[in-house]
């Protein structure tokens, strides 16, 4: 992969480009904090060769969501398992509403 390459995915939500510590500054949370919603399966960051957690943008937005409910006082399990139902249920709609187009679009005439 070319320094070409890796620039180009950092568009991608899903590419791991955060380190653990940048994450956690960026989220304005601690990397404990990160960990914790590693354990409670919100999120499973991808390790460098060297074996660091790489968070993605996507990753990030999940635990972001997480926090905000731990502010509110959720306990972080039940916080993570909230983010992840939300995130599923968006996904069924998600589905869903594309089931719906192409439903409603007309095939081709019958022969």
């Amino acid at each position: 992969m070319t320094a070409d390459d890796s620039f180009d995915r950092l568009d991608d939500d899903d590419y791991p480009a955060y380190t653990m510590g940048r994450a956690a500054e960026m989220l304005g949370t601690t990397q404990g904090f990160l960990r914790a919603v590693g354990e409670a399966r919100l999120i499973t960051p991808l390790r460098s060769a060297g074996g660091h957690r790489r968070y993605s943008r996507y990753q990030l937005r999940m635990a972001a969501r997480a926090r905000e409910l731990v502010d509110q006082g959720t306990p972080i399990e039940a916080a993570c398992r909230i983010v992840i139902l939300e995130d599923q249920l968006e996904e069924a709609q998600r589905i869903n509403a594309e089931y719906r187009r192409t439903a409603q679009t007309p095939g081709p005439p019958a022969a």
